[in-house]
């Protein structure tokens, strides 16, 4: 646990762990029920992939919910991630802008769509360049489904450790995780408006 008052939880999810109840063992091994079991008016206002790691605001009451909830909505939430991507960008920063919807026929893919997709942006800049990949500092400003999977495997730098967008490793091994993590918030608190922003460095 990252931050925590009478309103709210912000929790480091770990990799590999989803969000919210899914199928299956899903139904119990996931992070809004394991919290549950400590806090059990914790509510999930927002998802991370069960691949990626990172932070996450939980409400604790139903004001609490909502004002949070639409906080989102109305991008009062500032997010940034950071990702380590196959390759090498050719500029230090930038901005990614283009719609996405599901990849109906390989689902739960999501793709570049032109046509119908949703309005999506990303912002990105360069931390470090390292031999044969980048460490980057992300940006979405949009809040689509693998936004910044997508974004970034349609420029040609996929996140290492992506399994549904990223290249096959070349050795036939493959990184333990994806290296993408929510490492910060930055949101209205859900009572009094004040700015509330917490950080949580990569663990890769």
């Amino acid at each position: 646990m990252q931050l925590f008052d009478e309103h709210f939880l912000v929790i480091d999810k770990p990799a590999g762990l989803l969000s919210v109840p899914g199928k299956g063992q899903g139904a119990i091994d996931n992070l809004s029920t394991l919290l549950q079991s400590c806090y059990p008016e914790a509510r999930s206002v927002h998802r991370l992939d069960m691949a990626t790691s990172g932070l996450m605001v939980f409400a604790r009451s139903v004001t609490a919910h909502r004002q949070l909830s639409m906080a989102f909505e109305r991008r009062q939430v500032l997010k940034r991630y950071l990702a380590l991507v196959d390759g090498e960008p050719s500029q230090d920063a930038g901005e990614i802008d283009l719609p996405l919807g599901a990849d109906w026929p390989q689902r739960p893919r999501q793709k570049v769509d032109h046509a119908q997709g949703r309005p999506s942006l990303t912002r990105w800049r360069v931390l470090q360049r390292l031999p044969g990949c980048t460490r980057l500092e992300l940006e979405p400003v949009t809040g689509r489904s693998h936004q910044l999977r997508v974004h970034l495997q349609h420029i040609g730098i996929p996140i290492v450790g992506d399994t549904l967008y990223g290249h096959d490793p070349v050795d036939g091994k493959a990184p333990a995780r994806m290296m993408l993590h929510a490492s910060m918030l930055r949101f209205p608190h859900p009572v009094d408006g004040s700015t509330v922003e917490v950080c949580s460095p990569a663990p890769f």
